[in-house]
């Protein structure tokens, strides 16, 4: 499996013939290039979405389109784009697991907010939610943004994720030290990769600390477009 960065808290999963895009941020997202688009989303099979902020999801029905390819993610702000924008769309819920292509994707809590806007304001889509992604005998968390919840004390039991995709940049959600008791306290992680930070100056700049607080994790600072292999 390749999980590959492609800046602030979009991710590409590789497994087989199956590519994941999650959270796909391309337009204004200041990481990633212009001419870096085609390589990010080259070959994706699906989409998955944890909520409906600019950040996650500004370029998802244009992906959805050009691609041809579903948006996977919660059922509300799904049944929403597939009536409005004749998109195919897999809706469902927390607690739900849906098989895509032989990687099962199961939807967890988040901590956060989920809104997008429109020509009235601010509109609601659906609820923030985190993925737990079995793909190749290993379990990733991905945790969306969020904030420290007492809810992963039971998901990480309950899932036991080896890895984790962890929004760190502080904010909009939980900073490095906050991830790093998150890790340590309701996880066993064997590799960490933070996200959501460098991309603005007010969001965090290094997971020094994050690293320093997990010494027995392997802690990945993610480069754009280059794959981490595990």
């Amino acid at each position: 499996m390749n999980i590959i960065w492609l800046g602030h808290a979009s991710f590409r999963l590789e497994s087989g013939s199956t590519v994941l895009l999650i959270d796909p941020w391309l337009t204004g997202n200041p990481m990633l290039s212009e001419d870096q688009h085609a390589a990010a989303t080259e070959g994706a099979t699906h989409i998955l979405l944890t909520h409906a902020h600019f950040d996650h999801s500004a370029d998802i029905v244009n992906l959805a389109k050009s691609l041809n390819v579903p948006v996977v993610g919660q059922y509300d702000l799904m049944s929403y784009w597939g009536e409005a924008e004749s998109i195919e769309t897999v809706g469902f819920n927390k607690g739900g697991t849906v098989d895509l292509d032989g990687i099962k994707v199961s939807m967890v809590a988040a901590s956060h907010s989920s809104t997008f806007g429109s020509a009235d304001g601010p509109k609601t889509g659906g609820t923030e939610v985190g993925f737990m992604i079995e793909v190749e005998g290993k379990t990733v968390y991905v945790s969306g943004d969020t904030d420290i919840m007492a809810d992963m004390q039971w998901m990480g039991d309950f899932y036991k994720p080896e890895i984790g995709i962890l929004s760190a940049g502080g904010h909009f959600t939980m900073g490095m030290k906050g991830a790093a008791y998150a890790a340590k306290r309701y996880f066993n992680f064997k590799t960490v990769i933070p996200c959501h930070y460098k991309t603005f100056p007010l969001l965090e700049q290094s997971a020094d600390a994050l690293a320093a607080a997990l010494p027995e994790v392997d802690v990945v600072e993610p480069e754009v477009l280059k794959p981490i292999t595990l």
